[in-house]
């Protein structure tokens, strides 16, 4: 389901995206020297559909970047509680066979022979014979 639901959004993407770089072919100057506007020193000529393509993408990753540093707060608090989960389970484990070690043997009652879970082997609740 989930590869179809993918295919169904990207190729209906991937077709517009197409259509629109054919469509928009011809070549813009982007300017990155705000102060002379007719013979800037540092330019870029590149196709128009190229230039949007490139700015949605630094876009994207740009808004990536603000997410992932917003949630650093949420990373440390998780490290920090998966750091003491850890110590309490070594903690717990240790308890565990200090109270293993510190039981004696005679306090466990042995187990009866021939009986079963309701009684004698072989016999249920009501006393019939399995």
């Amino acid at each position: 389901m989930r590869k179809f639901l993918t295919a169904l959004v990207v190729i209906p993407l991937g077709l517009v995206l197409m259509v629109f770089a054919v469509a928009n072919r011809h070549f813009v100057t982007v300017s990155f020297d705000p102060f002379v506007s007719n013979d800037p020193s540092f330019s870029v000529t590149l196709p128009l559909f190229l230039l949007l393509i490139v700015v949605a993408a630094l876009g994207v990753v740009a808004g990536g970047c603000a997410v992932w540093l917003g949630q650093r707060h949420w990373r440390r608090a998780a490290r920090r509680h998966d750091a003491d989960a850890r110590a309490a389970r070594g903690e717990l484990a240790d308890l565990r066979a200090q109270s293993a070690a510190a039981r004696p043997e005679s306090q466990r009652l042995p187990v009866p022979s021939g009986v079963g879970l309701y009684g004698p082997v072989g016999r249920d609740k009501q006393r019939a014979t399995l």
